[in-house]
């Protein structure tokens, strides 16, 4: 199975991932995690990604492709993978395919997690309070410019998937438990069509 996960910023993607990895064997492949282990391994990549991810900005597409190139050849991807925090932008989602299919691979389906922007800065500013401020991207300012970001940039890629017929919308305003079984009725959807 391998299936993008969209949502903006503080959606509750990398629990989703999370949970579909425990429940499906397949990987997740978080670029947002990948792009914070370089920077904590301050690698020359990390380091120019540091100062992009604490401005808030997105990473250039070349290293993410690189990125994504890389891990999908590894052999824990073999079973699938959820990429989350990628495709950012319609760029992205052109390379991607691009990538999939130089590899004869396919996407099962794209999963979008919708969340209003008032329950985001919530979440955020949760989260910011319950790690103590350990990530320099958790504040509500940093948040706000994640957003415009989202907005401009990678909301477009649902529409993208849309057109193309692999869309599935969640709703992610309720728990973690309803956003999973939700996401889970989708999956068995897609795998009995």
């Amino acid at each position: 199975m391998r299936l993008i996960l969209l949502g903006p910023p503080g959606a509750g993607k990398g629990t989703q991932a999370q949970r579909l990895v425990q429940n499906h064997g397949i990987v997740q492949l978080s670029t947002g995690d990948m792009l914070r282990a370089a920077v904590a391994a301050g690698t020359p990549v990390g380091q120019r990604a540091k100062a992009i991810m604490d401005r808030g900005d997105l990473v250039s597409d070349d290293v993410m492709i690189d990125i994504i190139a890389d891990r999908i050849e590894r052999p824990d991807s073999a079973k699938g993978f959820i990429l989350d925090g990628f495709p950012r932008t319609i760029a992205q989602a052109d390379a991607l395919s691009d990538l999939l299919a130089k590899k004869e691979l396919k996407l099962d389906t794209v999963i979008e997690i919708a969340v209003n922007d008032a329950m985001l800065r919530d979440r955020i500013a949760g989260r910011a309070k319950e790690t103590g401020g350990a990530r320099a991207d958790d504040t509500l300012e940093t948040l706000a410019k994640r957003l415009a970001v989202y907005h401009a940039q990678t909301a477009p890629v649902a529409d993208y998937y849309r057109r193309k017929g692999m869309l599935k919308t969640v709703d992610g305003m309720g728990t973690m438990d309803q956003v999973s079984a939700a996401i889970e009725n989708l999956l068995s959807a897609v795998t009995e069509a």
